[in-house]
């Protein structure tokens, strides 16, 4: 194993044995380790759900993504940020009258616009990370 791609010294050896291993060989106890948080919340049908739904959004995000191009954000009037501001803006406003007015939309579904949100705030994220494609 070498630190990095352009390394000139000698690789790293691959450890012969785990931590864990090792302590035991020695005779000692490691500290448990700390728990993530789901499983502190022992709830992984949660886990199991938020990992689908994230799942199906970046699938659709992909898809969108070879459709429309990354030029459709990068190059929104007012900057990408601000493009997208208008995007969330317009899909929050549908949101609102659907919900609001307690009726059955006609095209996409209200978990369709939810969404959108999702992947728009992901892209926000990736545009303030320097990761949108300009």
């Amino acid at each position: 194993m070498s630190c990095h791609p352009s390394c000139q010294h000698e690789p790293i050896p691959e450890p012969a044995m785990s931590v864990e291993d090792l302590a035991e060989a020695l005779g000692h106890t490691l500290p448990p380790k700390k728990p993530t948080l789901l499983q502190e919340t022992d709830d992984s049908e949660f886990g199991k759900a938020a990992s689908d739904v994230f799942s199906e959004a970046e699938e659709l995000l992909l898809r969108k993504n070879h459709d429309y191009g990354s030029k459709n954000i990068s190059l929104s009037p007012g900057g990408p940020l601000n493009g997208l501001r208008v995007r969330m803006w317009d899909k929050m406003a549908r949101i609102n009258n659907l919900v609001d007015k307690d009726v059955e939309p006609s095209n996409e579904s209200l978990r369709d616009s939810f969404i959108d949100l999702l992947n728009y705030s992901a892209i926000a994220l990736m545009v303030l990370d320097g990761k949108w494609p300009e």
